[in-house]
């Protein structure tokens, strides 16, 4: 017999945040999060996603074992600015039993129905800077820290319970030696004197501070027309900064300035933290805030983030004077691999951005929706 039990304290949402730990135990590519993260990220009284969206956890039990969860979200702002009548639901993990699968969702499909939503779509966060989707090709290529691994038998499930593919998404990684300097360098220069702009390069997590509004603003206005975006709420984007600014190496964040110093465009690349994660399994002390400094400095594979331009910027050439300055960047310190996030499949411009680069998809995934009944 199957059971669900909704998880209402912080040491239920621990017990939640470590389930995957059993499950992708001897899994080589499966990248474990920080637990204490983890459960500040869910926490209704630390994370400011919960001023506008709602959130219920649960965990699912056969013989007195934990074989699956889920959180069934709802983004207020989604629903009522947007009226988009989505049901969400996030960081589902789940047995090879279709069973338990069916009872996780048919308590999504509830809450759905008891709030007048009118569809289901996930695996998704409560915005555009949680981590999307259910692997359905790469499955041995090791994960990263902004992204969900799972096994095959995932996107199997959905499909044999009647859910279809709402949104795909492709992960590319190109090797820094096909990266070639002439599609940016000579045209970059150019940009900068046509639109009197410069670009911006930091040595110190610190000075990045200051800049940090404007990015989220050059964010919201530049995915704003792609087909996932909810907007981001001013308390999320002070945690985000609080949480993330210092996983980042300040020389590879890159901005570019107008002639009046105001933000028009950026890019931000990690280093690879995946080999780091797993080393550390989920716990910061007393040794793995060292593998996380050591990736910092030293990492040879690096992830691209984030980028945006403002929209009256766009189709100007201005991705050339990110890409010079990171290249100058990654040719020093020797980076080999440069891996980019999940992308939207019919997000056309980014693909154009980087169609001269030899990219190679070695991963796709996917969210998955059904209608509420």
């Amino acid at each position: 017999m199957i059971t669900l039990k909704e998880v209402t304290t912080k040491k239920g949402l621990k017990t939640f945040v470590k389930f995957p730990f059993k499950l992708y135990k001897d899994s080589k590519y499966w990248v474990p999060p920080i637990i204490s993260e983890e459960v500040r990220t869910l926490n209704k009284n630390v994370n400011p996603a919960f001023n506008d969206a709602d959130a219920r956890f649960f965990l699912a039990y056969k013989d007195h074992e934990i074989v699956g969860r889920i959180a069934c979200i709802i983004n207020w702002i989604e629903v009522n600015k947007q009226n988009q009548k989505k049901m969400r639901f996030g960081w589902f993990d789940v047995i090879d039993d279709i069973e338990v699968t069916k009872k996780l969702l048919e308590k999504v499909n509830e809450i759905g129905k008891a709030n007048n939503l009118e569809f289901i779509e996930g695996p998704v966060g409560f915005s555009n800077l949680d981590k999307v989707g259910v692997l359905t090709h790469g499955f041995d290529e090791i994960g990263s820290m902004i992204t969900w691994h799972n096994h095959p038998y995932y996107a199997t499930h959905f499909e044999k319970l009647g859910y279809t593919v709402a949104k795909t998404y492709s992960e590319n990684k190109m090797e820094f030696k096909n990266i070639l300097p002439e599609y940016f360098s000579k045209i970059q220069d150019l940009i900068k004197r046509r639109y009197k702009l410069k670009a911006l390069n930091f040595t110190k997590n610190k000075d990045i501070m200051p800049y940090t509004d404007e990015m989220f603003e050059v964010f919201s206005k530049s995915h704003a027309t792609l087909s996932s975006f909810v907007e981001i709420n001013d308390e999320q984007k002070a945690y985000f900064k609080k949480k993330f600014i210092g996983f980042l190496n300040p020389e590879y964040v890159k901005f570019v300035l107008d002639k009046d110093d105001k933000l028009i465009g950026f890019g931000i690349v990690t280093p690879s933290y995946a080999e780091a994660l797993q080393k550390m399994k989920g716990k910061l002390f007393p040794f793995g805030i060292k593998h996380l400094l050591h990736a910092k400095k030293h990492a040879k594979t690096v992830t691209f983030y984030l980028i945006g331009v403002l929209p009256e910027y766009q189709n100007k050439g201005i991705t050339a004077i990110i890409f010079e300055e990171f290249y100058k960047t990654f040719k020093e310190k020797g980076i080999e691999l440069c891996v980019r996030g999940p992308e939207l499949d019919d997000n056309e411009a980014i693909h154009k951005l980087w169609k001269n680069f030899k990219p190679v998809t070695h991963k796709r995934r996917c969210t998955f929706r059904k209608d509420i009944l």
